[in-house]
Order: C-alpha cells, then structure tokens, then sequence
C-alpha cells in the first residue's frame, strides 16, 4: 500500500525544493536513453548473477558512473512513495579486430567477410537495488549506432525509473554490462528518514522521540539484525503519538535496528540502525558476549550481534601463573561464527584448557569451559611434543617463560623435574589431551611434587624451632627480662582499665561537642572507661540529666574513680550564673541533653564543702579558653591545659603507681596527635568550620 501523503510530507518537510519531487503516475517501470541511443526495458525481474569477466572480441559497453535522484511514483493523486531513479553512463571499451587476410598480400578482401565497422554496437545493462529487507534486478537492452562506436568515447546514459524504497532505508545499487569488461559500479545512499523519529543521548541513556500528533496510531519494534539467520525481535509495541522511550546505554548493540509503521493494512515499514558506528554499542556487544559449552567437546560463541574477524584459540591457564598460554603452534586458530557449533580436535577435556576469542590482535574474550564441568584449576604441566620427519620427535613443557626442554639446564620447575616428568610420560601417567601427525599435548599432574616441597618445608620449620630453643636456653636471663617487662605491662594495663571517670561538659557548638568525642574516644584507648552524656543520649532522654548524671557520678565514685570538669566558655558562664544567683537556670533555658547545666547542683556543693580533691580533675583547651577564665573555687583541684599538660593530666586519671613514666608519655604522645585535628578545626573563623558532629554509636560507657 502506498505511503499516504501526510507522512511523505512529514518526511520531506516544507521546503518548496524538496516538495517540488517530480511525481510519476502509475506503477509501470520505464526506461530511457540520451540522444542517438536506442534502449529496451526486460519485463519483469530477473536474477541478480553476475557474468564472468571475460576479455570481448570487439568492442564493449562499460557502466562508468552512476547517479541517482529521488522522485515520488504515486498510484493516487495522494498516495505517493519515495522512488529511486537511477541513471547509468556508458562508454566503449576495446577496438574492432583486425582480421588476417589476403589484405595484407595486397588484395582486396571479400566484401561479405568485410570488419563490422559500419554495425551497431548491442549490449545488456543490469542494475541491482539493495535495501533491506527487498532486493531487485533489472535488465535493460542498450544499442548503439556504429557513428558513436569509438574506442575510450562516452556515448551517453540510459535512465531507469525506478525502484521503490522505504523512507530511512540505506539503499545500494550496483551495475554492470554484458559482456563484461570490468568489475560492477557500486553506489550507495541514505534516503531521507522520518523527522518524527530521532535518537538522542540523555547522559547514560539514550531516548527514542517520537513526534507525531495524538491521533497518530503506530507500531514500534526494537529487533537484532543479524547477518546470519533470521532478525531476534526484543521489543514492540502498538503506540500512539507522541511517545519518548528511554534505553539504558548498556543495551545498545551495533545491530539494535529501530522499525517504525502507521498501524493501517500493507502499510510501509521504516528500519534504521543507527548504532552500528557507535563505540559504546560495540562495547557492549563484546561484554554481553559469552562462550558455551557443548558436551563432549563442542562450543560456540553466543552473542546478539555478528562478532568481526573473530578467532578464536585453545590456551593453557595455569593456575596463580599469569596470563594463558595460546597454544599456537600446534593448534591453529579458527574463525568464529556467532551461535554456530565449533569443535577443537581434542581427545580429552581439562579445566586448565580455555578458549580465547580475540579481534583485530586484541584479546576480547576469554573463558576456561572445562573447568564448570571437570573442577577447579589444577597445578598439572603441560607437556608439548612436536614431532619431525624421519620420526624425529622432541618435547618440552609450557611454562610461562615458554616452552622449556625437559632435559635442558634451565633454572625453572620443569628442567629440574625434567626426568622425572618423562617417566610420567612414559608409564601413562600423564593425560593425552591432543594428538595427530604433527604432535600431541598431555597434562602430568604435580601433586606429589608438591607433596615433596612441604615435606621439606617442615623439616626446615622443626630446625628452625629447634634452634630457637636452643637459643632461648642460653640466654636464659635475658629471657627472664623479657617475661618481666611482659608482666608488668599487662598489670599496668589491668590497672588501667579498672579505672573509671565521668566526663562533663557544656555543648557550646558542634565543633567543640566533636573535640569532647575526640578527647573521649582517646582515653578510651588508654584504655580507661568513660562515660559522657554524648554517647549516652538515649538515657539522658529516658531518665533526664540530673538523674542521669546522678547515677554515673555514685557509680563512679563508688569504684574509685574520677570525674572531669572540662572547661569551655559555655561552661564557665554557667558557673558564673550558678554562684552570683546561687541557683540554676530555669527549667527548659539549656538543652535536655545538656548534664553540665544540672550537675552543677550537686558539683558546686563538692567545691564548696572541700569534698572535691581526689574526686575531680579540671582541663581546658589551650586556644579556647584563657587560664584565668576559670572560676578561683575550682582551683581547688588540678586544672590542666590540654593538650600540652596531658602527661599530667593522665597520670592524675591513674592509680598511683599504676604506670610508668615512659608509658605514661607514649599514651600522653597519642592522644596528642588525636586531638589536633579537631581542636584545630575548632580555632577555625567560624564560617569555615565543619557543622556535622562526628561521634560514636549510642552504646553507653566506651571501654
């Protein structure tokens, strides 16, 4: 059915030059020649086989260029389709023979015998119209009058009108002349495609536009064009305009073909394939592709595409020793076709044996089919033996430094298990995997060599112990220092660990709430436990700061252990608040998390009865706060400058004669270097420090 007017006109668009087609009425093919030619047009179609070339006893008719030009065959005033013309120049090609007669004795030669220089010159031009999924030939007879007969001469063009094509179809055309005198002219052109159809990128994907009025009806079909077998639909649909349908960029295949068809009977269907230039689609097509086995020994390559100059090859992986092996010579490589059945000619199968498909030299795939079936990589050697004429033979071992001689010198496994391996070979030890005229491959397994090197390694690691013994025995007091050093550590660090201490702050901001999570999480490696209401929010929120901090400040003290004041100018003005009022802030004025605020009822009375030595300890960061800032009744305890008082202030934390002074300055060093990056970003302007709160999960005291 021919395609109706509306959507020629969306096709070609408003342009006066592109609507101004010249438009032939009638479905008839016709043919016709420049001036002084006489042509003839073949009914029907014929074969597409093109002649031998041939030299021609006289002269010949030869295509030399070929034009096209598009114009619209309508079998109703509004039905038209787009129609290729075709127009094809000839030329003379090759000279008239001159015969050998009594001419050249000087005598007049019989007029009836006489050159043909006065005949006309007759040839058949056959054109060839390729566009998928039709395909067509003609055959039109040329004559030529004898007047334009000269050889190298052009003698004008015959114009065929016209075959018929879809719009965005790529089309080819080829044609030659009979007899033939050279090879076909070949042409090819891209019609023009439907404006309503286009294919964009939108970052990862790519998105289909359809767009055409609302009450347009149409199919849509996405299918694998393959070269060999039939097209593999993957998507359709029955739609109506407009439409946009995205695709992920992964999908795309050099082969994915778009087909687009108004949904009324015999209507004309428009293919393209605009991916087959697209380096992703070829990306893709190489990682979608997947070798397959087929027992006993067959396989095939299984991809949606045709695979380009694909080879593929038999290679040897051993397993931990780099890359495989090809195995080239003795087996040769073999051209691939996609989902056709190969088979390698071998005897036996082995999960070492994989199959590498490469193109244009690069390795593209490589899968090791055997080893799903027959298990894990094995550590067998491969032996390679060639054999030569006069049944001369020779073997050697695929190693990766290639393959090596059994009886050579070489510094590898299989020189040094050279003889060994070749009596393997000879009592039937080893696996024939290959085999013909030219050579045979077999595997030898290298388990009991191997079993042989550990048994070595472990009479080695026994002398070494013994040894080792024999070397402690004689230095039995030096010994006897280590285990003593040993000891005391790990009593310091029991000692450590049974210490406990309350830490209690004011959240000014988020910054200085990070640094306390800092401070806290290094104590905690000393290892000390610590409790602070910023690890302990769920409680705090369940049982309120002041019963909260009541109930870690008996624990705490019940086990001997201490509570830090950690001063902030938050902190301080609270404490100002507290001793010029002589009461705490109203209900609500300070965050419900806050255990600063409440502690102070029952902190201030400490300090003020004497109660506080030996129970508190104070510390400032330096930068933050000035010394003096702190009130004078706090004095009454040691208040700190951190972090370059920390080794006083871990020894205040400790038991007495806990720890040693050398320890006490390594742990003094690491929680240093712990909390300069926060206290840093504290001393930041304020427009530049950080506003998350890095702290640790809600897990209750850190031990």
């Amino acid at each position: 059915m021919p395609v109706p007017w509306f959507l020629l006109s969306l096709a070609l668009g408003p342009s006066p030059m592109v609507l101004s087609l010249e438009r032939l009425m009638g479905p008839q093919d016709t043919a016709n020649c420049s001036l002084g030619l006489s042509c003839h047009l073949w009914d029907g179609d014929v074969l597409c086989l093109p002649g031998n070339i041939e030299p021609a006893p006289g002269p010949v008719l030869v295509p030399t260029r070929l034009q096209t030009e598009l114009v619209l065959r309508c079998h109703q005033e509004t039905d038209c389709n787009l129609c290729v013309r075709v127009a094809v120049h000839l030329a003379v090609r090759g000279h008239w023979e001159e015969p050998e007669d009594e001419e050249q004795f000087g005598r007049a030669a019989d007029p009836e015998l006489e050159e043909p220089k006065n005949a006309s010159l007759q040839t058949q031009v056959v054109l060839s119209f390729q566009a998928y999924p039709t395909a067509r030939c003609v055959l039109l007879e040329v004559q030529v009058p004898a007047a334009l007969v000269q050889p190298g001469q052009s003698v004008g063009s015959v114009t065929f009108d016209c075959f018929e094509a879809a719009l965005g179809a790529e089309v080819q055309i080829w044609s030659y002349t009979q007899p033939r005198y050279q090879k076909e002219l070949n042409f090819i052109q891209q019609l023009p495609a439907l404006p309503w159809l286009n294919v964009s990128a939108d970052g990862e994907d790519v998105q289909l536009v359809l767009d055409v009025s609302e009450e347009q009806h149409f199919g849509l079909s996405l299918y694998w064009n393959q070269v060999q077998g039939p097209t593999k639909p993957w998507w359709h649909r029955n739609l109506t305009g407009p439409q946009t349908i995205t695709l992920n960029h992964t999908d795309l295949v050099p082969c994915l073909c778009i087909q687009v068809w108004p949904l009324e009977p015999d209507s004309v269907r428009t293919s393209i394939c605009p991916f087959k230039n697209d380096t992703r689609a070829h990306r893709n097509l190489w990682r979608a592709a997947r070798l397959q086995l087929l027992p006993p020994r067959g396989w095939r390559l299984v991809a949606p595409c045709s695979l380009p100059a694909a080879e593929a090859a038999l290679c040897w992986q051993a397993p931990g020793r780099g890359s495989c092996q090809p195995l080239v010579p003795p087996l040769p490589r073999e051209n691939v076709t996609v989902n056709e059945a190969l088979e390698f000619p071998l005897l036996e199968g082995h999960p070492n044996l994989c199959v590498q498909v490469s193109s244009g030299e690069k390795l593209q795939l490589q899968e090791c089919l055997w080893s799903d079936s027959l298990g894990p990589l094995k550590d067998d050697m491969l032996l390679v033996e060639t054999r030569g004429p006069q049944d001369n033979r020779s073997i050697c071992a695929l190693e990766p430094s290639g393959c090596t001689p059994l009886l050579s010198r070489a510094s590898t496994r299989a020189a040094r298990l050279g003889e060994q391996l070749l009596q393997d070979l000879q009592s039937g030890q080893c696996l024939q995997l290959w085999d013909n005229d030219l050579g045979a491959l077999w595997a030898c397994p290298m388990d009991k060599y191997i079993h042989q090197r550990w048994a070595l390694v472990w009479l080695a690691c026994l002398l070494f112990a013994a040894v080792l013994f024999l070397l402690l025995l004689l230095k039995k007091d030096h010994v006897k220092g280590w285990l003593r050093l040993l000891k005391e550590d790990v009593y310091s660090g029991a000692a450590a660990r049974g210490r406990a201490a309350l830490l209690l702050y004011s959240a000014d901001d988020a910054g200085f709430e990070r640094l306390v999570g800092t401070l806290a999480s290094a104590l905690c490696q000393l290892p000390l436990r610590v409790a602070v209401d910023l690890w302990s929010r769920r409680e705090l929120s369940a049982q309120g700061s002041l019963a909260w901090f009541h109930a870690q400040r008996l624990q705490i003290l019940q086990e001997g252990g201490m509570v830090i004041l950690l001063f902030s100018p938050g902190a301080v003005a609270l404490c100002q608040e507290w001793l010029q009022d002589g009461t705490s802030a109203a209900p609500g004025a300070h965050r419900p998390h806050d255990a600063f605020a409440a502690s102070l009822s029952c902190v201030l009375p400490d300090f003020l009865q004497g109660r506080a030595p030996g129970r508190y300890i104070g510390a400032y960061f330096e930068g933050l706060l000035h010394p003096d800032a702190v009130p004078a009744l706090f004095r009454a305890v040691p208040v700190l400058a951190l972090p370059s008082q920390l080794p006083d202030f871990l020894r205040t934390l400790q038991e007495p004669g806990a720890a040693r002074p050398g320890w006490l300055l390594n742990r003094a060093e690491r929680v240093s270097r712990a909390l300069q990056p926060a206290l840093d970003s504290c001393l930041l302007p304020p427009g530049a420090q950080e506003t998350g709160l890095e702290m640790a999960p809600e897990a209750g005291d850190r031990t």
